[in-house]
């Protein structure tokens, strides 16, 4: 947990598939920068496969080790950037079934009071509550 003026904070961080289920989930401290955490989630993305990420995420380090993998990132370039990489407005716009998923999550009373206050117990609820995300998702 990290401590910011507010108080404890907490960053959930997700990787979701083309349904908007939760693939890898991970905690941050509040204060940390979102890009530096993402390095070792996306280790799984493959050959072929798209990268959905905010202006968070847009660092040439990403794209390039994205790139090796074989994947690609359709990040939203920052505003001051001098040199714009390729970004498909078009593909952005599927970006909202990671805040679906989210949303999904905040209906867990739990997880979105945090009523847990160590990290490990609450990534465990973030878990349980992704786990009961998918079981929805199966039942269909």
């Amino acid at each position: 947990m990290g401590r910011s003026r507010g108080g404890l904070t907490t960053k959930i961080h997700a990787l979701v598939d083309a349904n908007g289920l939760p693939i890898a989930l991970k905690l941050t401290e509040g204060q940390a920068h979102d890009g530096r955490s993402a390095a070792d989630m996306l280790s799984g993305l493959g050959p072929g496969q798209i990268l959905l990420a905010d202006r968070a995420y847009d660092s040439d380090a990403l794209r390039a080790s994205l790139a090796t993998q074989g994947a690609w990132g359709n990040i939203k370039p920052m505003p001051g950037r001098v040199n714009i990489p390729a970004f498909s407005p078009y593909l952005y716009r599927f970006r909202n079934l990671v805040e679906r998923f989210f949303s999904k999550l905040k209906h867990f009373r739990a997880v979105a009071t945090r009523f847990e206050k160590h990290d490990a117990n609450y990534l465990a609820l973030v878990k349980l509550a992704a786990a009961k995300i998918w079981m929805r998702f199966m039942s269909r």
